[in-house]
């Protein structure tokens, strides 16, 4: 079934500049995409705010079709679902590739460091200005799951549910990741210093597939490619070039990603991932119901992560429920398996945690 589209998409240039950030920095004016499936203001369900992972954008049902469109658990018809592309992205939300008009050309690697607090707080004025005051539920996974945590956090009062799926302050592997990934960007010659014209395509597509080794699990590349050759023909066993399946697959997916995603905007989302962290006072500030979700095989954001911060969250009198989804897809899981999504989606706006 092909995606369903928006109701609405629009840009939402925000009323408050300049836009300051956390880490000091600040910028004349905040443009974010906004999509929007249903009708905000009379949907019976309120309204549901999904927040995307590291490259995905404001159009929700393009990458998890499989849970919105009619019928589906979120359907149109009962819930307004909400996206917004993140500060920072190339997906029509101000980032790197906008033109800084101060000086006439886009930010590139000048776009100052922002962080999952300046990401929520830029989507909390959008809404605002949008007419949208409160939230039934703030969803998400990866960096968006960070977002709905941040949600809970910061505006408490505003959101009834956060379900974050596969989501808390990066462990020290998952920091190395990110910072190896960087280094493939910063690393290739067309970077630039940051003012290229022309993607740096082997930096970055090194770096996809640095990451999507991390998304995957070990079992799936082992059902999914073996020690089979490269199916283009290659015998790896000849040559030093010659590739394995699981080498041609990866190098397909940077190719592939390369044509979609801009490098600088790679390097500031990777960068608001690493700095993201949650203190206990933070933690105590939560009024939302959180509804925290495990990937089994997820090696990026391990379940025992995801369940520390459930007993972290109770600890500090959070009301909270912890569910694990049993998957070999590893982190990608939630992207990939809806159907074991749904019903922990589906407890989280439905029943009371335990």
């Amino acid at each position: 079934m092909d995606a369903i589209e928006p109701t609405v998409e629009c840009d939402v240039t925000l009323d408050e500049h300049p836009f300051r950030l956390e880490a000091g920095g600040e910028l004349p004016e905040v443009t974010l995409r906004c999509a929007w499936y249903g009708q905000p203001e009379t949907a019976p369900g309120g309204v549901i705010l999904v927040c995307h992972a590291l490259t995905g954008s404001a159009r929700v049902a393009d990458w998890w079709g499989g849970l919105v469109g009619p019928g589906r658990l979120l359907d149109p018809a009962h819930y307004a679902i909400v996206g917004i592309n993140v500060l920072g992205s190339c997906y029509g939300s101000t980032g790197p590739t906008t033109l800084d008009r101060r000086r006439g050309r886009p930010y590139g690697a000048r776009f100052p460091l922002v962080t999952i607090g300046d990401m929520v707080r830029a989507q909390y004025l959008a809404l605002r200005q949008l007419g949208i005051l409160r939230l039934t539920a703030v969803i998400g996974g990866s960096i968006g799951g960070m977002q709905a945590l941040r949600w809970a956090t910061d505006f408490p009062a505003l959101l009834d549910v956060c379900c974050a799926i596969g989501a808390t302050p990066l462990p020290a592997m998952g920091l190395a990741l990110n910072h190896l990934q960087r280094q493939a960007i910063l690393s290739d010659p067309a970077w630039q210093d940051g003012d290229y014209t022309t993607q740096p395509v082997a930096g970055l597509a090194l770096a996809r597939a640095i990451a999507m080794c991390s998304y995957k699990s070990a079992a799936l590349f082992d059902a999914r490619f073996g020690r089979r050759p490269d199916r283009s023909g290659e015998d790896p066993r000849k040559t030093l070039t010659g590739r394995y399946d699981v080498a041609g697959y990866l190098d397909h997916q940077g190719e592939k990603f390369v044509r979609r995603f801009d490098a600088n905007s790679y390097l500031v989302l990777s960068k608001a991932m690493d700095t993201f962290d949650l203190t206990d006072a933070e933690l105590a500030r939560i009024r939302a119901r959180i509804h925290l979700v495990g990937l089994s095989s997820d090696w990026l954001f391990p379940a025992a992560g995801v369940r520390a911060l459930a007993h972290r969250l109770r600890a500090v009198n959070v009301a909270v429920q912890y569910d694990e989804i049993i998957t070999d897809h590893g982190h990608d899981g939630f992207l990939a398996e809806p159907d074991a999504v749904a019903p922990c989606l589906r407890a989280a706006l439905t029943t009371q945690p335990t």
